[in-house]
């Protein structure tokens, strides 16, 4: 059976970074594409992102991290997905992330990861795709 519901993204700014310009803006692009957006806010913890993930029935867990803790985050959100069994939900985000770190984090099971300036529609159908071949048909 088809799924007609709008994607699910629960979307949020992990610990003390407080510059959130970047994803109000992604927001507001992934609504216009139809998605359906639980924005967090900032200061949000891991388990807040996960429970909220839980809660929402959320498709996508996207997170930006600019601080430099993007390991920390990634990792930590990653884990308690597994431990929630959200085997099927898209952890994905962005943030100044070096390329050694992306290849780590794509091993723990994260997703694609979007740097600054990068292309919005570019990330708007990664999602989409990623929807497509992993949850409901959608």
């Amino acid at each position: 059976m088809k799924n007609t519901r709008p994607i699910r993204v629960v979307m949020a700014k992990p610990g003390l970074d407080g510059h959130d310009r970047g994803i109000k803006i992604l927001a507001r692009s992934f609504q216009e594409s139809g998605m359906e957006v639980i924005y967090l806010g900032l200061r949000q913890t891991p388990e807040m992102i996960v429970r909220a993930a839980l809660q929402e029935d959320a498709d996508v867990i996207a997170i930006s991290v600019l601080s430099g803790a993007h390991m920390t985050y990634f990792t930590e959100i990653k884990k308690l997905m597994n431990d929630s069994k959200l085997n099927d939900v898209l952890l994905t985000g962005g943030g100044i992330i070096p390329e050694n770190d992306i290849e780590e984090l794509r091993r723990q099971g994260v997703g694609e990861l979007f740097g600054p300036g990068a292309n919005i529609q570019k990330s708007i159908e990664y999602i989409k795709k990623w929807c497509k071949e992993n949850r409901y048909g959608f």
